[in-house]
């Protein structure tokens, strides 16, 4: 029974289909100490954008504590904060959609998962990345956006338009 639980929690915590590879941990505080169990904590990541080059992107989620939290069987906040950046040359690997996923993960055993999603700003040419958490039941409020002029980088010839890279 232990053991069932214990993949169950496995399954919670891992991420869903992503259409990025899975963020890197740049790292963890804490939030609220537990007595012998972990404690709740702030969990901060970096992501590439996988169809543009040159784009990065960090976020910040809730991690509950407690042995349910550690055993993945806590419905996770909803809370969610992200900054994108140029971090070199921009180059888009392929033509996306408006609102495209870039990478989603779950956030409860079942119905809650965190989305950040990618568009373009073509009148300014600026990309705008969307983090937010959905419910299968009931939606969340909880959201947070960022945006990424496209500008020269170095010596980089001319500059990319994103609209140019947006499927019709």
């Amino acid at each position: 029974m232990i053991l069932a639980v214990l993949a169950l929690g496995a399954v919670a915590k891992a991420p869903a289909s992503a259409a990025a590879d899975d963020p890197e941990l740049i790292f963890k505080r804490s939030t609220v100490w537990k007595f012998l169990s972990p404690d709740h904590k702030l969990a901060t990541y970096a992501i590439d954008d996988p169809l543009v080059e040159g784009v990065a992107c960090y976020f910040t989620l809730p991690e509950k504590g407690g042995w349910i939290g550690w055993a993945g069987l806590s419905e996770e906040l909803s809370d969610v904060s992200i900054a994108c950046r140029q971090v070199g040359p921009i180059r888009f690997k392929e033509k996306f959609a408006q609102g495209a996923d870039m990478y989603s993960q779950r956030r409860s055993l079942f119905f809650k998962k965190m989305q950040i999603v990618r568009g373009c700003d073509a009148k300014r040419n600026t990309l705008v990345y969307l983090a937010y958490t959905d419910k299968l039941i009931e939606g969340s409020p909880q959201n947070s956006t960022s945006t990424v002029p496209i500008v020269p980088w170095g010596s980089q010839g001319e500059i990319p338009k994103c609209g140019d890279f947006m499927n019709p």
